[in-house]
């Protein structure tokens, strides 16, 4: 199948980030959201953020009203008609997700491959809930997409090899590198990263160093970008949590216990850059 127009279901951080990556590799993209509030607000980060790459010249102004010209926006399923490919890049709750997915299903062309962007939650089971799942994977991008190279394919037990490679070949048409990986909680990327942020909380929890020399500790000790405290705040401290209780719920491990701390901040509201406050203040 030859993707040429792109749904995404979500104008948020994921949703308009995705839709800049199509837009840029001249995708057509028609990104969906309950709200004409919502919509501006994710287009106005798609600006903004070509704005910066103007400025650093990696784009010309040409290049930019081509790519802003290629997304449409709605707040309905039923303009996804003309997309091969809808993605799902809701919020990272299992029963949101099933009613959003649910809701496209219904209204889509039986051979319009869905994909969920879903960072933790089972591609099998979210593929049993559709009408179609031998057409149904996880798409998982990292954040910030428009930066970030690698997509994670998630093959759930019924996705089919010409799903796969549709989408493989549309994620090396967007300049990402794809890995392919089974469905698991977590996948690979987040199976791992995740707990190593949990357990940061608690080495900050215990008190063993402050947040500032425990991110330059791993930065410097193992030559990562960003600490794993200020990747939480970039992340959302709130979506961190999710994860770990989804691996706690699906593997039954106590070693995937959230820090009481992580579940702390959360229940203030401090849930990173997004509310201004997290482990750090912006």
């Amino acid at each position: 199948m030859n993707i040429r127009t792109v749904g995404i279901i979500g104008a948020g951080t994921m949703g308009n980030g995705i839709a800049q990556a199509c837009a840029v590799s001249g995708i057509d993209v028609i990104m969906v959201d309950i709200s004409d509030a919502a919509i501006g607000k994710g287009l106005a980060a798609v600006a903004g953020s070509l704005d910066r790459l103007l400025k650093k010249e990696k784009i010309s102004e040409a290049d930019k009203a081509a790519a802003l010209a290629r997304i449409k926006t709605s707040t309905r399923y039923d303009d996804f008609k003309t997309a091969q490919l809808v993605i799902e890049a809701a919020t990272e709750n299992y029963e949101l997700k099933l009613k959003i997915l649910k809701q496209a299903d219904a209204l889509l062309a039986p051979e319009v491959i869905i994909a969920s962007n879903t960072s933790s939650i089972s591609v099998t089971k979210l593929a049993a809930a559709t009408s179609r799942a031998d057409r149904f994977l996880g798409m998982h991008f990292f954040n910030p997409v428009p930066m970030m190279a690698l997509v994670e394919i998630i093959r759930g037990l019924q996705t089919s090899d010409a799903t796969h490679d549709a989408v493989k070949a549309l994620s090396e048409k967007l300049g990402k590198s794809p890995i392919t990986v089974k469905n698991a909680p977590g996948f690979v990327v987040n199976r791992i990263l995740v707990p190593m942020i949990n357990e940061a909380f608690f080495v900050l929890a215990e008190g063993l160093a402050t947040p500032e020399d425990i991110d330059a500790g791993m930065k410097l000790g193992c030559n990562q970008p960003i600490g794993p405290l200020a990747l939480a705040d970039m992340i959302g401290l709130d979506v961190c949590l999710a994860v770990m209780d989804v691996y706690l719920t699906e593997f039954g491990d106590c070693k995937y216990r959230p820090c009481p701390l992580l579940k702390e901040l959360v229940a203030a509201g401090r849930l990173g850059r997004k509310t201004g406050q997290g482990v750090y203040s912006y």
